[in-house]
This record gives C-alpha cells, sequence and structure tokens, in this order.
C-alpha cells in the first residue's frame, strides 16, 4: 500500500519488498514498536511515529537497527556490530559483480539471506535440545527421508522445470507430515482451527508477546494444510503425488519411532505420542519444511533467472488461516506485490 503511492523506480519497488520478505532485513517484524508503544500507555499517533521511526530504521541503517535489537534482546556472545562489519566487507565484492553483471537488486538482498537460517537456527543449541525427544527426531528423519525418496523418483520421472523440483520438495515434506498427523487422528483444519484460537487468547493474555512469537505456528499450518490436500487422494485409495511425481511416505510407515508409539506413553493410550511430537515442531518446522533444501533450489532457481525477483511469492498462497476465514484474503497484498 505504502510502495504503490510512492514515486520511485519500479525496480526499487521490487527490492523494497524483496528485502523485507524473505531478505529479512533485520529481525524487525512490522508492527512491533506500534505494540510496544500502546502497551506503554502511549498514544496512538505516538506509536505511529515509534513504528516508522524503526521502518526508517532497518532500510536507511539495517546494520545498527539489528544491533540495537540484539542489544535489547541482551545477546552478549560476540560483538554483533563487528561481525555485521565484517561481513559487509567481505560480501561486497559478490555483491558488485552481480550488480554488474545485471542480477535483479531483490535477488542480491534475497540470495545471501538463505545462508543465515542454517548457521542460525538450524544446528542451533535449541535445535539439538528439541530433538533429545526420539519422536520429534523420528518425524524429522521420517519427513526428511519422505523428501529424499520423492526427488529420487523425480529424477526417473523427470520434472518439468526447475521450479517442479521446489514444489515437490515442498510439496513432498508437507504430505509427510500430514500424514503423520492423521495417524493420531487429528487433520490439518482441526489443528489451524486450534492454533487460530489460541492466537486470540495468547494475545488476550500476553498482548505484548514477541512479534516473531506465531511466526513458526503460520509456517506449520500452512505446511499441513497443503500436505492434507496432497494426501486426499490416499483416502480414495490412490497414490498422492506433487508436481507429477508419486510421494513415497513409505519411510512413515517403516520408521521404528514413529511406528510405535506405545514405547514413549502409557502403552494401551500411546494415541497422542506423534501429534504432541508435532506441535514441538510447529514451534520450530524448519527442517520439516525443509529451509535447507527449499533455501538450496530457491538460489539455484534464481540463478537461472537473475533479472526476476524471486521474491516475495506474486500469487495467492492459499495461507491455512484463510481456509477458516476467506474473507481475510482482501486484507493480503502479496499476490498484488509491484
Amino acid at each position: 500500500q505504502i510502495l504503490t503511492k510512492t514515486d520511485i523506480d519500479l525496480d526499487y519497488k521490487k527490492t523494497i519488498l524483496a528485502a523485507k520478505s524473505w531478505g529479512m532485513n533485520t529481525s524487525y517484524g512490522i508492527g512491533a514498536a506500534f505494540v510496544e508503544a500502546i502497551e506503554a500507555g502511549k498514544t496512538a499517533s505516538e506509536a505511529v511515529a515509534d513504528e516508522i521511526e524503526w521502518l526508517k530504521k532497518i532500510y536507511a541503517t539495517p546494520s545498527a537497527a539489528q544491533a540495537e535489537l540484539m542489544d535489547k534482546a541482551g545477546h552478549t556472545s560476540f560483538d554483533v556490530r563487528k561481525y555485521m562489519s565484517q561481513y559487509k566487507d567481505r560480501i561486497k565484492g559478490a555483491v558488485k559483480k552481480a550488480i554488474d553483471a545485471g542480477v535483479h537488486y531483490g535477488n542480491i538482498v534475497v540470495v545471501p539471506a538463505y545462508c543465515v537460517g542454517d548457521v542460525g537456527h538450524h544446528i542451533a543449541q535449541s535445535m539439538f535440545n528439541m530433538c533429545k525427544d526420539d519422536v520429534v527426531m523420528g518425524v524429522i528423519e521420517a519427513v526428511t527421508q519422505v523428501l529424499d525418496s520423492t526427488l529420487r523418483a523425480g529424477l526417473k520421472t523427470g520434472y518439468k522445470d526447475e521450479f517442479a523440483v521446489l514444489r515437490a520438495a515442498t510439496g513432498s515434506t508437507a504430505a509427510a507430515a500430514a500424514y503423520i498427523l492423521e495417524k493420531d487422528g487429528f487433520t490439518a483444519s482441526m489443528v489451524t482451527d486450534l492454533l487460530f484460537k489460541r492466537y486470540y487468547s495468547f494475545v488476550n493474555m500476553n498482548p505484548a508477546r514477541g512479534a516473531a512469537a506465531e511466526l513458526h505456528n503460520v509456517d506449520f499450518m500452512d505446511m499441513i494444510n497443503r500436505g492434507a490436500k496432497l494426501i486426499d487422494p490416499i483416502h480414495l485409495g490412490k497414490k498422492p503425488k506433487v508436481a507429477g511425481i508419486e510421494i513415497d511416505l513409505s519411510p512413515v510407515d517403516d520408521h521404528e519411532v514413529l511406528a510405535n508409539p506405545q514405547r514413549y506413553t502409557y502403552p494401551a493410550c500411546a494415541i497422542t505420542v506423534r501429534f504432541s511430537a508435532l506441535m514441538r515442531l510447529a514451534d520450530f518446522p524448519c527442517l520439516l519444511t525443509s529451509e535447507p533444501v527449499t533455501a538450496t533450489l530457491g538460489t539455484h532457481a534464481t540463478a537461472l533467472h537473475p533479472d526476476t525477483p524471486f521474491a516475495p511469492l506474486r500469487a495467492r498462497k492459499f495461507c491455512a488461516v484463510t481456509s477458516m476465514m476467506p474473507s481475510r484474503c482482501t486484507y493480503c497484498q502479496w499476490y498484488k506485490a509491484v
């Protein structure tokens, strides 16, 4: 909405959108300053002014803004200002070459951000702690095996284009997650309804919560919602497919841990074990979606189309929440992106 009224070059508009989508222009969550100000007792106009100041910061001085955010979060383990300065110096040459080669600015801000996730949290202590649970680890293992098996099957079937590989990757893991969910008698719509209601309850209980609180819940809901549609043919005795490739769900059925939930609770009542593991992963679904794979495939696709911004996705995403309340689509601007 802001950009449609802004008189600047169209490519700059696309770059600005890319920078705050997968470009991860700082860890600031849009609206956080506004909420914080309101909860602190400021007027609405004062809160708007605070929000505008932060929006200026993340685009005009992103490194300084991120350092300030890290300070507020109590980060002390290393010098973030020094790190970002070194990163900027070391990547500058590659950025210059990309500009000279005609790579769209939107892609230049997105591709480097892909590498942050793996180091930042996929191999973090928090991931290790979560995966100490056998069933959580089992879910990640089985879903990853479905991904691997399906992508290899695609090599035999053939991929229509590079984007079909990406669709097969994300679709197979979504199907696997939804398949595990159904093993405990839960459906994607049930979970979406639960988390949707919890959102409003949580806001009432903790209005000043972190701006990213529901971020991964949304990713998780979107994933299982898509997966539910992909595995629907199973209920009709048919094989599920994505991008024309049959999804191999046998790794889920054959997984020693997932096939024996009775080993992880009172044996006769083992009907929520796999679901509870998925709920742990709802806060941290990064290795289910799977981000390392989608980041790599996204980078390859971008490399084949360097002059076209890869992000944000300029299409309706059919979000899980809007499956419950389709009227919310009216407020979504992504499919109208410049």
